[in-house]
């Protein structure tokens, strides 16, 4: 299987750390493929940043889709997930819809904590249009970003721990979720201090891409196909993609 891991942001440090991790958890036979944004912010924390990223995911995809089995999008928060399905002929899936779905089926309530406050209220969207907001307890947010996070993870761990600890306590989760590819690798560096399991979104997604092209839903994403679209200045690759060309 040849897994397109996609970072739609420009932090390629970033991407490298994810892909250290997939590597670990994926199959013998899995070959894990980094793929890094060409633009755009080197860490998406705001709406504007989300909204580039997704087209940065698009544009990124085009020129990387050939011979491929399934896509990661990974990057939590998952921007351009639904544009990727309707263009994809393989699988996509998302980080932070892997994760959600995973915690939800482990637990009745389930709790994300992530790095930068600005992902507060995206996330709290985001699990409300998967469904599942009546299982999510809380979205609890650090000042550092997770680029911060990633430059230096264990001056993090107690404040992820406190943060996992304190949504249990307060919020009442029965699994939390570290999000983001500046979090990998840290569960398990926490588990221990957490009463509650503590899902790696790496990992996890991880999962449910390898599982993807087995199932049921393929290609697409199940979406209906698209017309061809017109546009203008975009790069060749996602031109031709966009025009109607799935070869």
């Amino acid at each position: 299987m040849r897994l397109l891991f996609l970072n739609p942001n420009t932090s390629a440090h970033l991407t490298e750390l994810g892909a250290q991790l997939a590597r670990k958890v994926a199959r013998p036979e899995t070959e894990i493929v980094p793929v890094t944004g060409q633009f755009g912010a080197r860490y998406i924390s705001t709406r504007a940043a989300a909204a580039i990223a997704a087209h940065a995911a698009l544009d990124a995809f085009a020129r990387h889709r050939h011979k491929l089995d399934v896509v990661l999008l990974a990057c939590f928060g998952d921007p351009g997930l639904f544009a990727l399905r309707e263009v994809a002929q393989v699988p996509v899936v998302g980080m932070a819809e892997a994760s959600c779905q995973l915690a939800a089926r482990r637990g009745r309530k389930f709790s994300i904590v992530t790095g930068g406050h600005g992902w507060g209220p995206m996330l709290r969207e985001f699990v409300a249009a998967l469904g599942l907001a009546a299982q999510l307890a809380s979205v609890r947010t650090m000042a550092p970003s997770g680029a911060d996070i990633a430059a230096d993870p264990a001056a993090a761990l107690a404040a992820l721990a406190a943060a996992c600890r304190a949504a249990v306590d307060e919020d009442g989760a029965e699994v939390t979720i570290l999000g983001g590819l500046g979090l990998a690798g840290l569960a398990d560096r926490i588990a221990e201090r957490v009463p509650v399991p503590v899902i790696d979104s790496v990992v996890a997604a991880v999962a449910a891409a390898e599982a993807a092209p087995s199932l049921a839903i393929a290609g697409k994403g199940g979406l209906a196909p698209v017309e061809p679209t017109e546009t203008t200045a975009l790069s060749a690759s996602l031109a031709a993609l966009l025009a109607g060309d799935r070869r």
